[in-house]
């Protein structure tokens, strides 16, 4: 079910809609679930899906929420103070959770909010389809779920706003049958049995208008900073970006400038920025000059990069930073935060986002996340003339504007019918519920043709229909920098498809079922160890995606198919 409606907040109207604690239905259904609580010895949760993709815990996320619950008066999410709870008990006087082949944790934060910054990073994904093609399994650290759930943007079913802003897309699936079967195509398998009946995957998805013909769009003024180090010269890093560059000069408009910075051991600015125009032949010759050489100092590339940004700004257009490189900084300063103190100046006053694409076997994810995560961007990765292509002819030119600035999201579940939830992904997006309508908090900055798509998995109290969560999407207006939310909602009757069935095929929540479960299996060291729901195997997975390809007839989800049959080989 999908409801929505756009509401112009002003800042200083945030909280004074909020429902006071102790007040309301939620209230008192939580105090109910303490008081049961507090008679249970030993207490412990269900573990939940994607246990391997949970971070340290210190700040909270990685655990289920349950306890209380605020909305305000138009219905969106309200944040309200956290109060103490525990996870419900069971008749025989055992913990929920205290049941054979269910791993054990510590009590969940006592919060049906959950709030995270927008991303749209892809590059996880990508260097794990690189690393796997080499035969190798990727780090586990490198593995982030919902890059691979976003970079299948263009398989989902999302709606699309007429102008800027977002459309706000709720619904969902069971993981198993209602009788806790697989159906007949699997009625073998032991997996998605009874330990998965109340399980369900809730997919928030967030959707920006089409991106504009390259005609309508606004004048892009791009500086690309491309590492030139010793590491580069490996195949398929400078040659491939020198040949993505000179494709990408020919794509560009006339009214489009681009300046070139490049970086080893020092920064130099090899051309200012320049209208592209009669002067494509001058652009070229600079590309053609791109030669590697020594060490590789980062933060003296980027640093430089934002002063020519700077000093080649050309007001009414999209002024960006493009940082082309392996990220294996060995010289100079090589800590994220530190660099980007740097350009903070820059980033402040002219908004000059930052768009990392990382390249090369050996690949410091970690770095070049960091710079886009903080630098207002995002990152990519490519790994081959095709991937190139798509980033710098297809997706580049007609995503560099934005639509919306510091965008956060916010789901608010409903105690009364969700027992317990678990966000998938977005461990280092997580932003405080009580700073959801905070403005100065950083949040992620959006382009035109965008989807984002969070994945949940919610355990649906036993027999409880109704109302199960309102999502809340906020961002600023890229110029005005006035505030804008969206929201959309979800009963239970929406959530009760079977996963795997022929109408959900084509809807995108296969697909993101899948590229969450094969980012869970990478990340863990066995597929399964106790999780609920239970997750299918390496070898299950690899069917479903090659079923799934051969229906949608879609190349990603083919190319996805094949990446986990690699990693299914590998074992």
């Amino acid at each position: 079910m999908r409801r929505s409606g756009r509401h112009q907040i002003r800042r200083e109207e945030r909280g004074a809609r909020g429902i006071r604690p102790g007040e309301g239905w939620w209230v008192r259904a939580g105090r109910r679930r303490r008081v049961r609580a507090a008679l249970v010895a030993g207490s412990v949760a269900i573990g939940l899906l994607l246990t391997a993709c949970s971070g340290d815990g210190s700040d909270g996320s990685s655990y289920d929420r349950g306890g209380s619950k605020a909305k305000d008066d138009n219905g969106f999410p309200a944040p309200a103070p956290v109060q103490p709870t525990g996870p419900s008990g069971n008749d025989d006087g055992t913990a929920e959770g205290d049941q054979k082949g269910e791993s054990r944790e510590s009590a969940p934060p006592a919060d049906y909010l959950s709030t995270f910054a927008l991303d749209v990073d892809t590059a996880s994904y990508g260097y794990a389809r690189r690393t796997l093609e080499e035969g190798r399994r990727p780090d586990p650290s490198t593995v982030r779920p919902e890059e691979f759930i976003n970079s299948f943007g263009q398989e989902q079913d999302y709606e699309r706003p007429d102008g800027d802003g977002f459309t706000v897309t709720v619904d969902g699936a069971r993981t198993a049958a209602p009788d806790g079967s697989r159906g007949e195509e699997h009625a073998n398998s032991d997996t998605f049995g009874q330990e998965n009946r109340d399980w369900r995957f809730l997919r928030v998805g967030l959707a920006t208008r089409e991106a504009e013909d390259a005609g309508e769009r606004p004048p892009a003024a791009l500086t690309f900073v491309i590492d030139v180090s010793g590491s580069m010269a490996e195949p398929g890093r400078l040659d491939l970006v020198k040949e993505s560059l000179g494709v990408m000069t020919e794509r560009l408009r006339d009214e489009d400038a681009v300046a070139l910075v490049s970086f080893s051991d020092e920064a130099e600015t090899v051309l200012p920025m320049t209208r592209l125009g009669d002067n494509r032949g001058r652009v070229h010759d600079a590309i053609d000059t791109l030669e590697p050489t020594d060490s590789t100092n980062l933060g003296a590339g980027v640093t430089t990069g934002y002063r020519t940004a700077v000093d080649g700004l050309r007001e009414g257009a999209t002024n960006r930073v493009v940082l082309l490189s392996d990220a294996l900084a060995n010289t100079g300063e090589t800590d994220a935060d530190a660099i980007l103190d740097r350009i903070a100046d820059a980033r402040r006053e002219h908004g000059i986002t930052l768009f990392g694409v990382g390249v090369g076997s050996d690949y410091g994810d970690a770095l070049m996340e960091r710079l886009a995560d903080k630098g207002d961007g995002h990152t990519t990765y490519v790994s081959n003339a095709e991937d190139a292509r798509t980033v710098f002819v297809d997706q580049l030119p007609r995503n560099i504007d934005l639509t919306a600035r510091d965008a956060k999201a916010q789901v608010s579940f409903d105690p009364e019918t969700v027992d317990r939830f678990r966000l998938i992904g977005y461990d280092n997006r997580q932003v405080a519920d009580e700073d959801f309508r905070d403005d100065r908090v950083d949040g992620g900055e959006i382009g035109p043709g965008h989807t984002v798509t969070a994945l949940y998995a919610v355990r649906v109290r036993p027999g409880a229909s109704g109302h199960v969560a309102t999502a809340t999407v906020r961002w600023l207006d890229p110029d005005s920098r006035t505030p804008h939310e969206e929201t959309g909602q979800v009963e239970t009757s929406s959530l009760d498809r079977g996963l795997w069935s022929a109408g959900t095929a084509r809807s995108g929540l296969q697909v993101t079922a899948i590229a969450a479960y094969f980012a869970d299996a990478l990340r863990s060291d066995a597929v399964g160890g106790g999780a609920a729901p239970v997750p299918p195997s390496l070898r299950e997975l690899a069917d479903r995606a090659d079923d799934l390809a051969s229906t949608t007839e879609s190349r990603p989800i083919r190319q996805l198919a094949e990446t986990i049959d690699r990693a299914t080989d590998l074992g």
